[in-house]
């Protein structure tokens, strides 16, 4: 039977940690990556006896920020419960979550053209992590707990089983990064484990409007696994269905190594975690004048700058600018200072982005220009970026120490095309002969002779002189 048979749907749990410099419910600082071992902790996000949590203000405007920008509802009231299971890397025994009153519901996010509804988003302490390490060979394993995660902020963002594909998944989970980069909400790092995905997938029958029995894949740290890791269960589940077995509802991991999923446990169901409200905490009230605050310091979104953008450049050029804040800051300022568009954002997705290091607008207008009327070429152009981003000097300085001025001269260039078809009889044989790629030959003994040859004025006159 053929997979055309299958519909998948996907539904997406995400979980971000917000840009704070505390943790969730304690004073103590979030731990930078790879700091030792359990040493930003204290009582509270250890659960000791005795202590009590208080809550970071900033965490709960990361969360109003990201449910604005996502178009959510934010209810009045709202409330944390405690979410109860027993696991090594939980040192209280239960995770302070929310449940039926969560912090925004009901938004959604445009990915591709098409709506991806938001079901809600809301806040919760993560847990610590642990690490396992042994010897396969002697089955002698050890488990250590290392509890500076515990108690960060955690943002989970719920989708509705609204995403139909590998690929849909993956640009939802990169659309959602470009958003909360964008608004400062978190950097959304998933190199550093500031964002994680975990899809839940199943599979029905082309035109069914039941959804089937579904799995979920546990932190997932990069879009390159997502999309693995989701086409890998999706054949799966269809193998298994079409050969007649059952899908369970289990919690599965994914193992890069053997580009397979595997089972980790059974599925929880709510009533598992038996949630009960958060005794230790009160129920907040979101005041309505503080989230017209946040709303209003929100910058332009994404989708809404990649439009604009569009207008002026190649969808592709204003796709890749519009979901960097920072490049299309850079671009648009730029601009603003006299820099050709088109020009300026081919510098930018080509010579600025892969560095990782921006210049000032005012250098790369300025540099954009020297390139664009001649004055010095391309690759002169691009070594003068790098100094000047290192540097922070004027590509205008930087141009004169280096004496780079491109020839543009065409009595000069004219002599320089006549010397290299002197010293290239077979070459000018073989054009005139109608081989034309002969003049490759003729166009690199002019660059060696002349590097700041205009190259457009040095190629039309040595083919004025070939005919």
């Amino acid at each position: 039977m053929s997979p055309d048979t299958w519909e998948v749907v996907i539904g997406m749990e995400v979980h971000v940690q917000p840009k704070t410099r505390s943790k969730m419910f304690c004073g103590c600082a979030v731990a930078p990556l790879n700091a030792p071992p359990n040493t930003y902790t204290c009582p509270v996000c250890l659960g000791l006896p005795g202590v009590l949590p208080t809550i970071n203000q900033a965490a709960v405007e990361a969360v109003l920020k990201s449910a604005l920008a996502l178009h959510c509802e934010i209810p009045r009231h709202t409330k944390f419960d405690r979410k109860n299971y027993m696991y090594p890397d939980l040192p209280k025994g239960y995770q302070i979550s929310q449940y039926d009153l969560p912090m925004s519901v009901n938004g959604y996010i445009e990915v591709g053209g098409r709506r991806v509804r938001i079901r809600r988003v809301h806040l919760e302490e993560d847990t610590g992590r642990l690490v396992h390490a042994g010897d396969k060979l002697h089955r002698a394993w050890e488990s250590y707990v290392d509890l500076n995660r515990a108690g960060v902020p955690l943002m989970e963002i719920v989708s509705e089983p609204d995403i139909r594909s590998a690929d849909e998944a993956r640009d939802y989970a990169m659309e959602l990064r470009t958003l909360l980069r964008t608004i400062g909400a978190s950097e959304a790092d998933m190199e550093k484990g500031q964002l994680r995905a975990e899809p839940n997938i199943s599979i029905r029958r082309t035109g069914a409007e039941d959804l089937g029995v579904k799995t979920e894949l546990k932190n997932i740290n990069s879009f390159r696994a997502l999309h693995r890791a989701i086409s890998y269960e999706v054949d799966r589940q269809i193998q298994l269905r079409e050969s007649g077995g059952e899908i369970v509802q289990e919690t599965r991991g994914w193992s890069e190594d053997e580009n397979r999923t595997f089972s980790q446990r059974s599925k929880e169901f709510a009533e598992d975690y038996r949630y009960f409200p958060e005794p230790d905490l009160p129920p907040l009230e979101i005041d309505r004048a503080w989230i017209e605050d946040v709303r209003r310091g929100l910058p332009e979104l994404p989708s809404i700058r990649r439009a604009r953008l569009a207008k002026k450049l190649p969808a592709a050029l204003a796709a890749a600018i519009g979901g960097d804040r920072e490049l299309a800051d850079l671009f648009e300022a730029a601009v603003a200072r006299g820099a050709a568009a088109l020009a300026t954002a081919n510098w930018i997705v080509n010579e600025v982005a892969p560095t990782g290091k921006l210049p000032s607008a005012e250098n790369l207008a300025e540099l954009v220009g020297l390139v664009e009327s001649g004055s010095i070429t391309r690759d002169q152009g691009r070594e003068a970026l790098m100094e000047s981003v290192e540097t922070g000097r004027t590509p205008a300085e930087i141009v004169a120490e280096h004496g780079y001025a491109q020839v543009s001269d065409e009595s000069e260039l004219r002599l320089i095309a006549e010397a290299v078809i002197d010293a290239n009889p077979k070459a000018v044989e073989d054009y005139r002969a109608g081989r034309k790629q002969a003049v490759a030959v003729l166009m690199k003994d002019l660059r060696a002779r002349a590097p700041q040859a205009n190259p457009k004025i040095a190629s039309e006159l040595l083919l004025k002189l070939l005919a």
